[in-house]
């Protein structure tokens, strides 16, 4: 199996839970605005230590099972892990917290709904 399709073995169920998560909670913009920069940070972060990785000779990828695609050193199948965390935890934590209803009181304030 390449790398591609073992990253697609994890990140399409995360894909799923991610789009369950918004459309059950109706998540909003602040929330993909939050998750979208998380994602840009881990992304960044797992190109540059990858690369310094790869350079560093700690590790090395069977060039045959790759796509060929680098940023930097980094094959780009080496971004499923962080943007599959990135979903996977806050999907989660979004589906597994209580639901408010409608006779609840409002949160304390800088307490989450």
């Amino acid at each position: 199996m390449s790398y591609l399709g073992l990253a697609a073995v994890f990140v399409l169920p995360v894909l799923a839970l991610a789009a369950v998560a918004a459309r059950t909670r109706r998540l909003g913009r602040q929330w993909w605005a939050a998750t979208g920069l998380t994602l840009l940070v881990m992304l960044v972060l797992t190109v540059v230590f990858d690369s310094l990785m790869i350079l560093a000779d700690l590790f090395r990828y069977d060039d045959e099972e790759l796509t060929g695609v680098r940023l930097l050193l980094a094959p780009v199948e080496d971004l499923a892990w962080p943007a599959a965390a990135v979903l996977l935890l806050p999907a989660l934590w979004e589906l597994l917290r209580p639901r408010r209803t409608a006779g609840d009181p409002a949160p304390e304030r800088g307490e989450r709904a």
